[in-house]
């Protein structure tokens, strides 16, 4: 990816598309220093790194009425964590994102009068910020059971583990429509013989779920998205990032 400028950043929270109500986004990390300075040192601090944190930062304008509105979304989150998921230049199958399990720790709005009522609030994690791809769009409604494409994440070494999100955006039908996902790896691109490696519970309405493996190693080098769809008439619009760390 070459120098760009932001004009297509993604944020999805939970549930909630928050794309059309933001207007900045700030990821950050970092790992505490501690310093071991001794006798031995010639002079010089030493440090090792202590604990790691991440946070996400938004703001933009305000709007409330509907689950996927942004007043709606961060107070009923606020005080809980879920999954939070970024992209810094859209969402497309494959393209960059950086997510986390996220506590929804504030949430402010208002202004002068006259100004465009705008919205702030942060997301500190609570699982590590994993650096993965999306592995299925926003925009595309699925109906029927299915598979997404093949990303070529690579094998998860021993001790590391594989993460993925899922932000079930919206959903229609009747007799309960239900969309269950996971995570399948293989290691062609083919998928001759995939294997379930993560699995989402089953949803039935607007929400986010996240997971990891355990820190087994995976000597699979591709992995896709699948779900299985039920109902009478379903319909739904899910996004879903995967990453290694």
């Amino acid at each position: 990816m070459t120098k760009f400028v932001l004009t297509d950043v993604r944020l999805f929270t939970a549930g909630a598309d928050l794309t059309g109500a933001s207007n900045k986004v700030e990821v950050s990390a970092e790992t505490e220093d501690k310093e071991t300075t001794n006798y031995a040192s010639q002079g010089w601090k030493e440090v090792i790194g202590g604990l790691s944190s991440a946070e996400i930062a938004g703001e933009g304008q305000w709007e409330a009425g509907d689950p996927g509105k942004v007043d709606d979304a961060a107070w009923a989150q606020l005080g809980g964590t879920g999954p939070w998921s970024i992209g810094p230049a859209g969402a497309a199958v494959g393209s960059l994102t950086y997510f986390t399990n996220a506590l929804r720790c504030d949430y402010t709005l208002g202004e002068s009068v006259g100004e465009v009522a705008p919205w702030t609030s942060t997301g500190k994690s609570s699982w590590p910020l994993v650096r993965g791809q999306f592995a299925h769009p926003p925009g595309t409604a699925r109906t029927a059971t299915g598979t997404g494409t093949a990303l070529n994440l690579g094998a998860v070494p021993a001790g590391k583990r594989l993460y993925a999100a899922l932000h079930v955006l919206s959903v229609a039908g009747t007799a309960t429509p239900t969309v269950t996902a996971r995570i399948e790896s293989d290691d062609t691109a083919g998928f001759a013989s995939p294997t379930t490696r993560l699995t989402f519970a089953a949803a039935t309405a607007a929400g986010g779920q996240i997971l990891r493996t355990d820190g087994t190693a995976i000597a699979d080098t591709f992995y896709r998205l699948a779900w299985t769809i039920t109902g009478t008439g379903p319909s739904f619009m899910f996004a879903s990032t995967v990453g290694i760390w």
